[in-house]
Parts: C-alpha cells; structure tokens; sequence
C-alpha cells in the first residue's frame, strides 16, 4: 500500500479522529505509526477499511523503523503528520521523562527522516506552549505569543516546535506546525477532564474540581481539529505556523456545571480538590490567520451540543473506557485528587 499519509499518533484520541477524517474526505491511504501506549488503542481503528489504513506498532523514536516507513512515504510523494506525543500535565509533573523522549527525541527522529527523504511533515502542537493568560487578559494567544511554557508536558512541546523550525530553516524541510486550543470528543482517555467527569457522573460519582474551578480553557471538537489540519496540508505555507481554536472559551467550574446539567443532576453536586501544581489560569486562541488566509471554519460551534454528544458517545461505550477507570481514579486517589 502506497501511503498518502504517515500519521504518527493515530490510534491515540485526536490522531485517530484525523484518520478517519481524512477517510471520509479525500481518497487517501493512511499508515498509522504508534507505540499503543496506555493511550493508543487499536481499536480506535476498528472496522476501518484494510486497503486504506495500516497499522504500524512501533516507536516515533526508533529511527530505524521511521526511516524506512518515511522512505516508503517520499516514494508516493506523501505527508508525515506528526501527533505522536506524550500530553497529560499530570504525568509529567509525576515523571518528566517520557516527555522528553518521546516530544524531543521522537520529533528529532522524524526530522531527521524527513530531511533524508525530502518529505513534507506537519507538526501537531498545544496552546500550552505560550503559558497562560490572567483570567481578566482581554487578549489572546497568537502566532506571535512568545512561548512561555510552565510544565514538562508543555516545555516539552514547545522544544518540539523549535526543533521543527529550525530544521525549516537551517536544513530547507518542507515543514507546518498548528497549536490547538483544548480537544474533546469520542476515543479521549478517562485521564483527561472531560471524560473523567463524564465517566464518573456516569457511575453516580461527584464531579472533581481543581482549586475553586475558575481557570479556563478554550474548547474545540476534534472534528473541528481534523478540518483545521486538513486544510493547513492542503493550502498552508511552508514554514508558518497556524493557531486552531473554535472561540471555546469556559471556565472547569462552567464546564462540569454544564455536564451536570446534561445528566440532570444539580449544578452543585461536585466537589472542589487541591490545585494541580503550576496550572495554568487561561488559555485562548485567536485563529485569524488560519481563518482569513485559509479559508477554515469550525463547524461544532455549540459546545452544549458537541458536549452532550460526546456523553452520548461515552454512554454507549462503556466496554471502551471502563477497562482504564479504575487505574486511572487510583492514581487521582494517591495524589488527593
């Protein structure tokens, strides 16, 4: 199989969701590259159609195994897109170093291969790169918001980003990077916010909050991502960087308040935990570049209703997450959250 796209990442939650984007809208082959770490899952690609999507198991920083699948890729003058990445803040502040192997070295590997193989690559990075906004900023991330990273998690991606412009420049790889405001949907890990509330409002347990709830965070449907990234290959300048954001502004207390509501419990019914160390206050994107110069849109522009299908989504696969939560809830436990 002749791949259009080598997608690093794509069976974890926002890698898998592109794949079948890019099934549904183009005519493209896909070979998937991923570590099925405790995020990956292959069954994020179940029932897709076998002469279009293949599946590699395997490691961003095997540099081996990525230069012959990159190789294959130059040959069908394809595209490396790169969502390969360690990503839980929490993880990182409990033990940093996956971070760094796999965000650094691993982007480095791929770099490499694509300067090799001349192989055009887009980069996949977070908002969470430029630090956080006082809760009163008026303003707004953009491309021009110096990095100011807070976590290893988000260090870690902003090395990534560097890496990917500087091998732009000093070496002449046809390379695009995107930072995306905060993702929910389908296949997401019961780790992160939103489905660790829904799953636990879903067997009857309280809402956890950190601090008093009031940092915010800029909510985007991972469909909405997939278009963005699409649209980037397809239309964007090598060598820019674009911000994805679909003006999703809310605050973790409105968030859940939302969710509750959703399940028709009371709006109070949650509780207040201690404050994860160094948690950013606000993050939010201005995506006028991507807007104005390509042409890209969002299409879930109600979040009450992209939420309530997300809880739908998880309501009706239970056989999909249930086997993470209580792993996932015993690690918040040791931590007092």
């Amino acid at each position: 199989m002749a791949p259009t796209f080598l997608v690093t990442g794509g069976a974890g939650f926002i890698g898998s969701n592109f794949v079948r984007h890019v099934l549904e809208h183009t005519d493209d082959q896909v070979v998937v590259l991923d570590k099925l770490t405790y995020a990956g899952d292959r069954r994020t690609l179940e029932g897709l159609p076998a002469n279009r999507v293949r599946l590699v198991e395997g490691d961003i920083a095997d540099a081996a195994l990525v230069d012959g699948l990159v190789a294959d890729l130059a040959r069908d003058d394809g595209v490396l897109v790169h969502y390969a990445a360690e990503s839980h803040n929490d993880n990182s502040l409990h033990d940093p170093s996956p971070f760094v192997q796999t965000n650094l070295i691993g982007t480095f590997t791929l770099l490499e291969a694509a300067r090799r193989h001349g192989v055009r690559l887009h980069h996949i990075s977070t908002d969470e790169v430029y630090g956080d906004l006082e809760l009163d900023d008026p303003g707004r991330f953009t491309e021009a918001t110096p990095y100011n990273p807070s976590s290893p998690y988000s260090s870690t991606k902003a090395g990534s980003d560097l890496l990917v412009r500087a091998w732009v420049r000093s070496f002449g790889v046809r390379a695009t990077i995107s930072n995306c405001s905060n993702n929910y949907g389908p296949w997401q890990h019961v780790e992160k916010f939103i489905p660790r509330q829904v799953t636990n409002l879903l067997d009857g347990v309280r809402p956890r909050v950190y601090g008093a709830g009031a940092n915010v965070r800029d909510w985007i449907h991972a469909d909405d991502h997939s278009s963005a990234v699409l649209r980037i290959i397809e239309r964007g300048e090598i060598g820019e960087t674009y911000l994805i954001g679909a003006d999703g502004e809310k605050s973790n207390l409105e968030v859940v308040q939302a969710l509750l509501s959703i399940m028709g419990r009371p709006e109070d019914d949650f509780d207040l935990v201690t404050d994860r160390a160094g948690h950013d206050l606000r993050y939010a994107i201005d995506s006028t570049k991507l807007r104005t110069e390509l042409g890209w849109e969002p299409r879930s522009t109600s979040f009450a209703d992209g939420l309530t299908r997300t809880v739908e989504w998880y309501r009706e696969h239970e056989d999909w997450w249930r086997p993470h939560k209580d792993a996932t809830e015993r690690k918040y436990a040791e931590a007092g959250q």
